[in-house]
């Protein structure tokens, strides 16, 4: 019997371009209910075939700048003259009502997580090698080889950051890390603290 959590997990996943984070995450999510992806807000315009509030929620410089200066954002950053960032409201409603809410996120705005909630997972996806990584980049056949050099570069520099991260996933075969992530979550649903409501009745 499956019992209704006292509140939702706030789970952070990392990992660098090209290591396979959107394909985790959409098996991890064919496999697992109660589990909410959170859609970043950005300022960019949508790419062909992305549709507001799936891909992201798009919005306009001002609306984005108001929400930052009202505290709505739990993190936010700006790449190539475009905001990112992540609604503080949607993560708390989720997270309240016991659902589960995970966030995409790179090792920057994760570093702005880790300070707002020190008791959200932190997880790292990496492949199984720097090899692999540098293959995997060159099959996706999307971009030139010196963008592709830019992404390894940023990929060591983030490698740098994962002693800050809780757990390490490595993304060999997609199923596998998604065990792995399934195991993570079930671990965390089983501290003591998360489980405060069915330990009332043994008091």
């Amino acid at each position: 019997m499956q019992q209704k959590k006292d509140r939702g997990q706030l789970i952070v996943l990392s990992g660098p371009s090209g290591v396979g984070k959107s394909t985790v995450i959409a098996e991890l999510f064919g496999q697992r209910k109660n589990i909410y992806f959170s859609v970043s807000y950005t300022t960019r315009q949508p790419r062909v075939g992305e549709q507001d509030g799936v891909n992201y929620n798009f919005v306009d410089r001002v609306e984005f700048e108001r929400m930052i200066a009202a505290g709505e954002l739990l993190e936010y950053a700006e790449y190539v003259n475009n905001y990112y960032g992540t609604s503080l409201k949607a993560i708390q409603e989720r997270l309240d009502a016991g659902v589960d809410v995970l966030l995409d996120i790179e090792v920057q705005g994760a570093a702005k997580v880790r300070s707002r909630c020190p008791d959200a997972l932190f997880i790292f996806i990496i492949p199984p090698s720097f090899e692999e990584l540098s293959r995997r980049l060159h099959r996706r056949g999307t971009d030139g080889e010196d963008v592709i050099a830019g992404r390894l570069e940023k990929a060591r520099v983030e490698f740098k950051e994962i002693p800050n991260y809780d757990y390490l996933v490595i993304n060999d075969k997609v199923s596998e890390a998604v065990a792995e992530i399934e195991a993570i979550l079930t671990a965390a649903e089983c501290r003591v603290d998360n489980r405060k409501s069915i330990l009332a009745q043994f008091a």
